[in-house]
């Protein structure tokens, strides 16, 4: 496999995975972005912790949605992730009534 094989396959499965979140983003009511990954979920947890000096967040996840290209299964029950950066987590508005196109 060529390295241009390779890349037009990693390119492949990113459009693949971004047609999936639009698919899907409708279904979640937080939209949670750490240095890592990208995440999708319904129910949103973040507690900050100190250890010896060191801030660090712990996120607990219900009803999410992973944004990972080689993950076989992006859905999951339940997540926890622990990170030292900042966590971004927003609320997704949900239109009343969607319009047919």
């Amino acid at each position: 496999m060529s390295a241009e094989d390779l890349e037009a396959y990693e390119n492949d499965l990113e459009l693949d995975l971004y047609r999936e979140y639009r698919d899907v983003v409708g279904l979640f009511d937080y939209v949670v972005e750490t240095e890592r990954r990208f995440y999708l979920a319904n129910s949103v947890d973040v507690q900050v912790r100190t250890n010896g000096g060191e801030v660090f967040f712990e996120l607990s996840l219900e009803d999410a949605w992973v944004w990972d290209i080689y993950r076989s299964s992006r859905f999951v029950k339940s997540v926890r992730v622990v990170t030292f950066k900042d966590v971004n987590v927003e609320e997704l508005s949900k239109p009343e009534m969607k319009i047919p196109s």
